[in-house]
């Protein structure tokens, strides 16, 4: 199993919302085709088929939970899913 699956599983899981790497998450949205605009600590990912874009903040070394979260619903939203 890819980096790319691994990491996208974790988050449309829901299971591992207390750990998922900062990181990994900037770097999943960029692999699914986000572009990423960073204000301050702000990470901002949009895409054209996307109305609201993604804010994300880091959290040390992980995303907040609830940020996690709110990327899940908005993958759900575009039908993204893991094979």
């Amino acid at each position: 199993m890819s980096k790319f699956e691994k990491v996208l599983r974790r988050v449309l899981s829901g299971e591992a919302d207390n750990n998922i790497e900062f990181e990994d998450l900037v770097w999943l949205l960029r692999r699914l085709g986000f572009t990423l605009r960073v204000r301050g600590s702000h990470h901002i990912f949009t895409r054209s088929d996307l109305e609201i874009p993604i804010n994300l903040q880091p959290s040390g070394h992980h995303a907040a939970p609830y940020k996690v979260k709110q990327t899940r619903e908005k993958l759900q939203t575009l039908e993204i899913e893991d094979e």
